[in-house]
């Protein structure tokens, strides 16, 4: 196994692990920022191609087996002095930003997916230390993330790799269809080296 950082060239790739992790979320948002006649997997793809934004190629690191890309690690800074959530705001992201305002000045670790024919390998496990030694460079003290509860193998590993679960929102789904009914908020102490 093989761990790299991502490039703009993998964006195909980040867009499909971005949407895993979520279920479709993303997917959801791509679609009515493109309209009826667009390509959201496009307009996904020049996001994660892009130098800046939380989904840039540049938060990303990409584990590779045998060559092919296997799995990924997606995070960044959280905000260190979360704001009120804004009144327009998609009601489907409001548990999502309150759970998030739960952990400031953590190292916000948004995505962690693995492909399926590659699951149960270890490498969800060898991120998850990547993503120690990624928060721990950049002198975070906490890491948080945010899962899904019907997300059970990716539950397991957290609790396994010392995350604690802080809190839990019910998930506001509207026209998103998604078999989760709550998000659930976890945090882990980052051991100094």
């Amino acid at each position: 196994m093989l761990i790299r950082k991502a490039t703009a060239s993998d964006a195909a790739h980040l867009v499909r692990f971005i949407n895993m992790a979520a279920d479709d979320l993303p997917l959801y948002f791509w679609r009515g920022s493109v309209g009826p006649d667009g390509d959201p997997w496009a307009y996904g793809r020049e996001r994660a191609a892009r130098d800046s934004g939380n989904f840039s190629y540049r938060n990303a690191w990409l584990a590779e087996v045998g060559g092919e890309v296997a799995a990924c690690l997606l995070g960044y800074p959280a905000e260190a002095e979360p704001g009120p959530i804004d009144s327009d705001m998609p009601p489907v992201l409001v548990p999502l930003l309150e759970l998030e305002a739960l952990a400031p000045g953590s190292w916000y670790l948004n995505v962690l997916a693995t492909y399926d024919g590659f699951r149960g390998k270890g490498l969800g496990s060898a991120l998850l230390a990547r993503a120690d030694e990624v928060a721990r460079a950049a002198g975070f003290r906490e890491i948080s993330l945010i899962a899904e509860d019907t997300h059970l193998d990716a539950l397991r590993l957290y609790a396994a790799k010392g995350y604690r679960e802080i809190a839990r929102r019910p998930v506001v789904s509207g026209d998103w269809q998604v078999d989760a009914k709550e998000w659930v908020l976890f945090t882990k102490a980052v051991r100094p080296a």
